[in-house]
């Protein structure tokens, strides 16, 4: 991948000129079936410029009560687009085609204008819990009856597509607007694309500019992406493997309690007496593994590229001797 960086083209993707990042966006947008994509920084920006994009001010959007786009960017609905929420209690980060319909104001000049739906796949907080195809064509019908456009959060969608054996473009048939990220389970240092169809994604590039998302000679982070996109997706099933052996170990023990089924590369579980998720995390840290307390009762553990099988045997004896 760094020699990939090293040796890219480059130009100004400002002005549309460097040819890498052009590179990278037909080449993702063809993947899903979609006409255009625009390369940016963060799934954040990626997901809140897509939000954009679909509202106006005063509008409302429907999305899942732990979904990031909700909890983990900074009130960016209500800064960046002027949009309430409403939020429904979902399993595991997961909604269900009845739950948005009952979700969707009527056309109620006292109510905020129901606008948009947004779905998480895989969902962070519920474990890297999947969608299934059905549900989301479900979802997809409620939305078209009721003239509301659908986006996807798909941070971590490769993981989804390699643990259900799906294709992107099962998913650029369904969604307005995907999201995806680069440097999550593909291993890159930076980088998301937001995916759509032309006309939308001219008003995305606008609105990039606008939030300061313009770059120059991006192409050196492009062509980490690039060689992300033809290397590193199979692999995934690998980081899977290693949450399912590190779940296998944590489900021994006594102070493990609840543990979030395993479908991808996250674990979800609670930490119970003589151990809090804080100093759970600090044990663990002294052996140089670093886990994340997400809650007062819960601690986050996801495997990447990175995480090689010694270390997962590592952890694994670290655990067993706790």
């Amino acid at each position: 991948m760094l020699e990939a960086m090293f040796t890219a083209k480059v130009g100004d993707d400002v002005f549309g000129e460097d040819p890498s990042v052009n590179q990278l966006e037909a080449m993702s947008a063809e993947m899903f079936g979609m006409e255009s994509a625009v390369f940016c920084p963060s799934g954040t920006m990626t997901n809140q410029i897509g939000i954009k994009v679909h509202t106006q001010p005063g509008d409302e959007v429907i999305c899942e009560k732990l979904s990031h786009v909700y909890i983990y960017e900074g009130g960016g609905i209500a800064f960046n687009s002027g949009c309430q929420v409403k939020t429904i209690e979902g399993d595991r980060g997961k909604i269900t085609a009845d739950q948005v319909a009952e979700s969707i104001n009527p056309p109620d000049i006292h109510k905020a204008r129901t606008s948009l739906v947004t779905l998480e796949n895989t969902a962070n907080r519920g474990g890297g819990s999947c969608y299934l195809l059905p549900n989301l064509h479900s979802i997809k019908e409620v939305c078209l009856q009721n003239n509301l456009k659908l986006h996807l959060d798909g941070a971590r969608l490769w993981n989804a597509l390699v643990a259900k054996k799906e294709t992107p473009r099962q998913y650029g048939e369904i969604f307005d607007s995907i999201s995806i990220c680069l440097s999550k389970g593909l291993g890159t240092p930076v980088g998301s694309l937001l995916l759509g169809n032309k006309d939308y994604i001219n008003k995305a590039r606008r609105v990039r500019k606008v939030f300061g998302g313009g770059m120059r000679q991006a192409g050196y982070l492009a062509a980490a992406g690039i060689f992300a996109l033809e290397n590193n997706i199979e692999r995934l099933e690998v980081d899977h493997l290693h949450a399912k052996m590190i779940t296998e170990a944590l489900v021994k023990k006594p102070f493990v309690g609840k543990i979030m089924p395993v479908e991808t590369n996250i674990i979800i579980f609670e930490v119970l007496s003589p151990y809090t998720p804080k100093n759970f995390a600090e044990e663990l840290a002294k052996f140089s593994i670093f886990v994340m307390p997400i809650s007062a009762s819960q601690v986050r553990i996801v495997t990447h590229l990175d995480i090689t099988l010694p270390m997962v045997n590592n952890l694994i004896a670290v655990i067993d001797s706790l």
